[in-house]
């Protein structure tokens, strides 16, 4: 950490300082350059992952489901047990 730090500074302090300006060009060129390399997903393969999605939607709040009803149900024999 402390290495990362020293040679950052001793970067920071021997790089020629940009005008303001021009970083932001230079920072807008580059979002675009980022931006060209997104892959969107075609129709197909959004249909597909949304159904998916669906899907374990519906695994999970069953298997929740079950899971909260077997724990409610020992709950209730536990709290009726009177000593």
């Amino acid at each position: 950490m402390l290495l990362e730090m020293f040679f950052s500074s001793i970067y920071t302090c021997t790089k020629e300082r940009e005008s303001p300006v021009t970083n932001i060009f230079k920072f807008i060129q580059q979002s675009r350059q980022e931006a060209s390399k997104i892959v969107w997903p075609n129709r197909r393969e959004t249909i597909t992952t949304t159904v998916m999605v669906f899907i374990m939607v519906a695994i999970l709040s069953t298997f929740f489901l079950i899971t909260d009803s077997i724990i409610s149900f020992l709950l209730r024999i536990v709290l009726s047990i009177s000593f």
